[in-house]
């Protein structure tokens, strides 16, 4: 059955920094309460959602090009429905940023084929059965550990190295009463800048 979404095609919105693609993606992450799993640690009941490409037998997190008319954010968002048919509450706060080279130009050394990449963590409350680009991705949740040996690129591996110990200190400072997570609020100041104030 096909997706009543349609995925966005072309690059002539394609957002660019010193010759660098810019791209943004996620890592769509669940908590799970399975009966077997009696541990208190997180850790252990989190699960990451990974996406598979043609003729490949790794993995990546959702991520794709950062368009002119979005925020990082957005883009984010967007990848992660399109590519792996979900939705879900996205941490504004960027996990980091990574300069790589995409997989066509891996072995490039022009300046050509330069991506930077802003990767997000997002927790999923809402999983599709169709999606745009179904038959292209597969999708396939998949503990922490597995994660880290069926990810494809190093770059993503750290970003999820960073997600797990970021998860981690929160829900431990959280479990002690110490963590009071801060407010932010989002003030707009022109059509071209954002600030960050603490509400």
């Amino acid at each position: 059955m096909a997706s009543p979404l349609v995925a966005r095609k072309g690059r002539d919105l394609q957002r660019y920094e010193n010759h660098l693609r810019l791209v943004a993606g996620c890592i769509p992450y669940k908590i799970t309460e399975e009966p077997d799993n009696q541990s208190d640690d997180v850790i252990n009941k989190l699960q990451v959602l990974m996406i598979s490409s043609p003729g490949r037998h790794d993995f990546v997190f959702p991520k794709g090009g950062w368009e002119k008319d979005e925020t990082a954010c957005e883009a984010a968002r967007r990848e992660a429905l399109e590519e792996a048919g979900v939705r879900g509450i996205l941490h504004e706060i960027e996990l980091g940023q990574w300069v790589f080279r995409s997989k066509s130009s891996q072995a490039s050394f022009s300046q050509e084929g330069g991506c930077k990449g802003y990767m997000f963590a997002m927790k999923v409350t809402e999983e599709l059965d169709c999606w745009p680009e179904q038959e292209v991705h597969g999708r396939k949740w998949v503990t922490v550990a597995d994660a880290f040996k069926l990810c494809r690129y190093d770059w993503m591996r750290e970003a999820l190295d960073l997600f797990v110990k970021r998860l981690y200190s929160n829900t431990m400072l959280s479990v002690r009463g110490l963590y009071e997570p801060t407010k932010f609020c989002f003030v707009k100041s022109t059509a071209a800048e954002q600030a960050i104030a603490l509400c």
